[in-house]
């Protein structure tokens, strides 16, 4: 699968979860096939999104969040891994879409194809991690970490989407903020 048509089948699944998206196309992908209130948008964040849904998760225990990634994102930002081992939020999954590119700005290589994401997740102290490369795989396995404590790490392997990308995020950022702090403040 594409990694739009995962962002796609996710957003399917998504109930009540705090949704933390990463920048680039993965956050408009996500507007384009399901915009809700409970997404946050990191709109010019590279590499901040696991650690935006860590303090979420920290602060919020009685929600359910999904820290929405990037191969490139992850690499980027990998100190926060070893935070959220640590940490240890049982409320968190952490999936990150790894299509081998930085794909936003202009397909570059990223070097998720000789360093394995998911073995860094559990040296890191994630409880749960799975890698999967189709549909049925992913859906099992989210369904799987959904019911179990985390934190989560769900690394899916992805093709390069093909064609013209989403639009960008319609919102600005002020009120991807606002929407997303009175779902917030709605949650346990």
């Amino acid at each position: 699968m594409t990694t739009r048509e995962a962002i796609r089948r996710l957003a399917q699944e998504l109930q009540e979860e705090l949704v933390v998206c990463t920048t680039g196309y993965a956050c408009r992908d996500l507007q384009e096939c399901r915009d809700r209130a409970g997404n946050f948008y990191m709109i010019g964040s590279m590499g901040l999104a696991a650690s935006v849904g860590l303090g979420l998760a920290i602060s919020r225990p009685g929600a359910s969040v999904v820290v929405l990634d990037g191969d490139g994102s992850v690499l980027m930002g990998l100190g926060a891994l070893p935070v959220i081992g640590e940490r240890a939020p049982k409320n968190l999954i952490h999936v990150v879409l790894d299509n081998e590119v930085f794909a936003s700005t202009g397909g570059q290589r990223t070097y998720s194809s000789s360093v394995g994401l998911d073995r860094l997740a559990l040296a890191c102290g994630y409880r749960q991690v799975a890698r999967v490369s189709n549909e049925k795989e992913m859906i099992a396995q989210w369904q799987g970490m959904r019911a179990q404590e985390g934190p989560s790490f769900l690394l899916v392997k992805c093709r390069v989407d093909s064609g013209s990308p989403a639009a960008r995020v319609l919102l600005d950022p002020d009120r991807i903020t606002a929407r997303f702090m009175e779902t917030v403040n709605g949650s346990p």
